[in-house]
């Protein structure tokens, strides 16, 4: 229908604001009855496969990162001083070579902090720039400012920094012996797990070292900070929480949280790395540019961001475990050593995380974990997607491997044997009860339809006939939950724009790291109007829009900010409803919306229509949303109650090849079936299911990281750490969604999906040592990760210990 009538009142119109004239609003009737209801069939924007929004300026490199927007006049940068000593006293710094060269501005110490000198996170152990002492290499002592990139960088490695050198502790197992420690000591108990193990009939006790990993995101970690006017502060940062950023600058630069605005269009990856360690680069940009009311950008060089920022944390492990004929286990100690680096950061609620699913899919009815938070002097180990959860599903998957082979039992058949039940054995060890518990089918799914008892057969028959190269294949569940450990961080709000041409904006707190967030949170936004994908747009994250909004990070994006902008989208559908409604004397739960039709039971309006009539009206056009997941509490001193809105669930199986001369391995096939819930957008689920197994692979197979004696990362450029390539992934590599909502009540039935994949890589790890298994008849398996061909050799007995 179009409108050959102005219906916008003049600005010299003196009326009522609360009452339409009852002729006038006679003659706007008449002008505005609906058609007959025949709205074209359109497809609902959720659950269907759509353009990541950011796809194809991707594609043609016309997508903004913060080293894309365009400097402004007088713009400098910095670079940051480092210590080359991994613990000591810091004596002196001779800054005059550094100052003498060509276009350097100044150089910017601990002294030059306007506010606090220690970051404002919740630990407060951190300091801005290192001040008596340091604590690892590649702490920043200092930036240099100056006119370019290069001229910065060159006059940060003239400046000479005196240290007296001190005893470093550079592993956890020094760390225990010295009771370093970034937090106290956690335990979790259940039962009695001495009794336990004194009647099991079996027992088991092993060891186990699993190493970090390095985030490698694509876009490097970096900051630009503009002086506005009036001690304000706008701070263009590649981060996963605007909010936090916001809080360290004031922080340091003492002023209020409102004077500083942080905004974050998108990230080129951050995998949890730009969680904590972009707050950094922004505090550093951001005293050099109040000290030299300049704007200043900091982009760091990639082998200055290896040694600079955290890493995900290393654990080692020790366990004893009691289980019966059947490998049922009956009784588990287990201790956990968390290399946490200098600081705490976020490695509380990592170590809480790894407790917590040190259970993965296995209920554990008498057990003692003890958890141990070791401060060593390298880098402060900081959130790496999966966030302690993956180090804790590793070493109870290592032992039901380990209890298969002692038994002689099919590994799948003693993994079975342990899973949570439903309405018995269904109870946590942190006392959360497990309700929507899909395990079995899902595992009995997979084995059919990945052929893992007959490729079994083929693979011993292969193996019989390949004395070097040797295969192995593995089956392993993921249980993961879903929810902030800090319970505080599970909130979220968003704002929702209605133009008069139809068009939508929507802005929330959520960041887009590339996992498609604003994707999804776009489909819901349209499901909830009715109209057309392409009419909604999402803008920036913008402290100025959002406020206090919490990290994307524990894989809660979508389910937090997509339910915030549902809400807000919501309440703008209200309006209008309520609006129409009045026209068409009908109530407005009578109204619906869809396929850009507004319908009653007297007919249908074009949205693009009804907007235009609402405004007229004076009807609100926007709205805010905001949600709390619901459920969730613990207590944090026993880390007992229920953490986790839901778990997500899934399960892999994979096939590899060692060879047993050079311990070089590789992934030959990848089956999964994933749970997603009712999937959003189920090419972005599966493509972050892809991503993230292949991530987990990397973690576990050629992610090593390697420090020397005097504490130097010696792994720090692509050329000594190795991501996995496109040539990794396997020819056969499929994919599946499990076909179910999610239980509880999330945005769409949709679940998580951007961490629990990386845990189905454990089947990488736990086949390869199926294959050092079947290369070593009758021997004990000890691999750690990653599994190296160094460390493959030396499982294999080809190598000393």
């Amino acid at each position: 229908m179009t409108m050959d009538k102005d219906i916008s009142p003049s600005r010299d119109e003196v009326a009522d604001p609360d009452v339409i004239d009852a002729n006038a609003h006679a003659d706007l009737m008449a002008d505005t009855q609906p058609a007959p209801i025949s709205p074209p069939p359109v497809p609902q924007a959720a659950g269907t496969s759509r353009f990541h929004e950011s796809a194809r300026a991707q594609v043609q490199g016309a997508a903004t990162y913060v080293d894309d927007i365009p400097e402004i006049k007088g713009t400098l940068h910095a670079a940051p001083i480092l210590s080359t000593v991994a613990h000591g006293r810091l004596l002196s710094v001779d800054a005059s070579a550094a100052l003498a060269m060509p276009g350097v501005r100044d150089v910017i110490l601990a002294r030059d902090i306007p506010g606090d000198p220690v970051l404002g996170n919740f630990a407060h152990d951190e300091p801005v720039f290192a001040q008596d002492s340091v604590q690892h290499i590649g702490q920043v002592i200092g930036v240099v400012v100056a006119d370019t990139v290069m001229q910065a960088r060159r006059a940060a490695r003239q400046v000479k920094c005196q240290i007296d050198a001190l005893p470093a502790i550079l592993n956890v197992h020094d760390a225990l012996k010295a009771q370093s420690y970034v937090l106290p000591p956690v335990f979790v108990r259940r039962g009695d797990v001495q009794a336990a193990l004194k009647t099991a009939a079996h027992t088991l006790h092993g060891t186990l070292e699993v190493g970090g990993q390095e985030h490698f995101y694509l876009e490097g970690q970096i900051a630009y900070v503009l002086p506005q006017e009036q001690n304000q502060w706008l701070v263009y940062s590649s981060t996963q929480h605007p909010g936090e950023i916001q809080h360290w600058v004031s922080h340091a630069l003492s002023i209020d949280n409102h004077a500083v605005r942080v905004e974050c269009r998108r990230m080129g990856g951050g995998f949890g790395g730009k969680e904590t360690q972009s707050g950094h680069m922004a505090v550093w940009a951001a005293i050099a540019a109040r000290k030299l009311k300049k704007p200043v950008k900091l982009r760091m060089d990639r082998d200055d961001d290896f040694l600079v920022t955290g890493k995900r944390h290393p654990f080692a492990y020790d366990y004893t475990v009691g289980f019966d004929d059947s490998g049922r286990i009956t009784g588990l100690k287990l201790t956990m050593a968390v290399n946490c680096g200098f600081s705490a950061d976020l490695s509380g609620p990592v170590a809480d995380r790894a407790v917590f699913h040190a259970d993965n899919a296995y209920f554990l009815e008498d057990v003692d974990i003890a958890s141990y938070r070791c401060k060593t002097h390298t880098q402060s180990h900081t959130a790496f997607r999966g966030f302690g959860g993956p180090q804790g599903m590793i070493v109870i998957e290592t032992i039901m491997g380990d209890i298969a082979r002692q038994l002689g039992l099919d590994p799948l058949d003693v993994r079975r044997r342990n899973l949570y039940g439903t309405g018995e054995r269904d109870v946590t060890h942190y006392q959360m009860k497990v309700e929507d518990n899909i395990l079995e089918p899902l595992l009995l799914k997979l084995e059919q339809t990945s052929s893992y008892r007959l490729r079994k057969q083929s693979i011993s028959a292969w193996n019989a006939a390949s004395p070097v190269i040797q295969r192995g294949i593995a089956l392993t569940p993921v249980k993961f939950g879903i929810s902030f450990t800090a319970t505080l961080f599970n909130q979220a709000g968003a704002l929702v724009h209605v133009y008069t041409d139809g068009s939508c904006q929507v802005n929330h707190g959520g960041t887009e790291m590339g996992q498609g967030l604003n994707t999804k949170v776009c489909q819901i936004v349209a499901d909830e109007l009715g109209i057309a994908f392409e009419s909604v747009l999402a803008t920036a994250s913008d402290t100025s829009k959002i406020p206090n909004a919490s990290a994307t990070a524990a894989s809660a994006g979508t389910d937090l900010n997509a339910r915030a902008a549902q809400y807000a989208a919501r309440n703008v559908r209200d309006n209008l409803a309520q609006f129409v409604a009045g026209m068409d004397g009908c109530g407005a739960g009578a109204v619906s919306f869809r396929s850009g039709q507004v319908i009653t039971p007297m007919g249908s309006r074009p949205f693009t229509e009804v907007v235009k009539l609402a405004y007229a009206n004076r009807i609100q056009l926007w709205s805010d949303g905001f949600y709390r997941t619901p459920k969730i509490h613990y207590d944090k001193a026993t880390l007992t109650g229920r953490p986790f809105y839901y778990f997500a669930y899934g399960a892999a199986c994979t096939e590899v090849a060692i060879d047993t001369l050079t311990g070089e391995s590789r992934v030959l096939k990848v089956d999964i079936l994933h749970d997603v819930g009712n999937s959003i957008n189920p090419a972005i689920d599966i493509g972050q299911i892809e991503g993230g197994f292949v991530q987990g692979m990397g973690w576990l197979t050629t992610e090593q990281l390697v420090w020397n004696d005097k504490g130097q990362l010696s792994t720090h450029a692509p050329s000594t750490y190795k991501i996995p390539t496109t040539g990794d992934v396997p020819e056969h590599f499929k994919v599946d969604l499990w076909p179910e909502p999610n239980r509880e009540d999330n945005v769409f039935g949709s679940k998580a999906v951007g961490e629990p994949p990386l845990m189905l890589a454990i089947s990488v790890f736990e086949a390869l040592r199926d294959a050092v298994a079947r290369a070593r008849p009758g021997a004990r398996v000890q691999l750690d990760a990653p599994a190296t061909a160094e460390n493959v050799l030396r499982a294999l007995g080809r190598l000393d210990a």
